[in-house]
């Protein structure tokens, strides 16, 4: 019974028949939810399965993620049903000069269901994390596959602190969340991708014109702070963050200059202080 999935009662398994009740119905983004015990990186499989034609809509879902990646390869791993761990499959039919706001969409999902559900503030950090205070709750990882995206997410639950994978995390338990069921958290999670993803879409990639870039700056833990900008190559670039652009690039004000950033140019972005 020590390996049973159900030997933790604190963590208890998602039921994939429930979240496919509740999720996929005639005329839903979601066509189809697999919740596997363990898996190496969902965002890795889901890329495979979108290669062979997969449709638009797929979810999968690990209790467990033992090769987590996040973005630049960094590996992100943590205890079975001890968080959410899942990926989704898009198949955006904006301009892809517009698509750099996938993973930001996905987070101001995230962060407004979060925020509902378990009554914590929730602040999104360009260009992929999710915060609560400094703490990183969650962590975002887009990457196209022909004409599909991949977005991927991470997020701490009901992580102690002995478990989390680095000092600076932090989980919705340790933030003493008014919910730590990961189930109508991730029915949440998915409600609120399907809803920001029908808008972006129907306004052909226009994050101004859907709304999507007022919420993201309504949440922005980066925006309007003075940053440190680490660079490839050892560089660094200290600046204030002023906005995000219509492609979803960071805009950084140094001195008379300013500097638009996409997310493959950092390798990490700070507060300065």
């Amino acid at each position: 019974m020590s390996h049973s999935r159900y030997s933790d009662l604190d963590r208890p398994p998602l039921s994939e028949t429930a979240l496919n009740r509740a999720l996929v119905r005639p005329g839903s983004l979601w066509t189809g939810i697999t919740v596997v015990d363990s898996t190496g990186s969902t965002n890795a499989d889901l890329t495979e399965l979108a290669k062979h034609g997969a449709p638009e809509g797929t979810v999968l879902v690990a209790e467990a993620q033992v090769a987590g990646r996040g973005r630049l390869g960094r590996a992100w791993n943590a205890p079975a049903r001890s968080g959410l761990t899942f990926s989704v499959l898009l198949r955006p039919r904006p301009p892809v000069a517009t698509q750099g706001w996938l993973p930001l969409l996905y987070g101001v999902a995230a962060a407004s269901a979060v925020r509902r559900l378990a009554e914590v503030d929730v602040r999104l950090k360009w260009p992929n994390d999710l915060l609560i205070g400094e703490g990183k709750l969650a962590g975002v990882l887009a990457e196209r596959v022909d004409d599909a995206v991949v977005i991927g997410m991470g997020m701490n639950v009901t992580l102690r602190q002995d478990e989390l994978p680095v000092g600076t995390a932090t989980s919705l338990a340790l933030a003493e969340s008014a919910c730590l069921d990961r189930d109508p958290l991730l029915r949440a999670v998915l409600r609120e991708i399907e809803t920001h993803y029908r808008d972006w879409s129907e306004a052909d990639g226009d994050a101004e014109r859907c709304g999507l870039r007022a919420a993201y700056l309504a949440s922005s833990a980066t925006v309007g702070r003075e940053v440190r900008v680490e660079l490839p190559g050892a560089r660094t670039l200290t600046g204030l963050a002023t906005g995000v652009d219509a492609a979803g690039h960071l805009h950084v004000t140094a001195g008379d200059e300013r500097y638009t950033l996409s997310a493959g140019d950092v390798v990490h972005v700070r507060p300065s202080t």
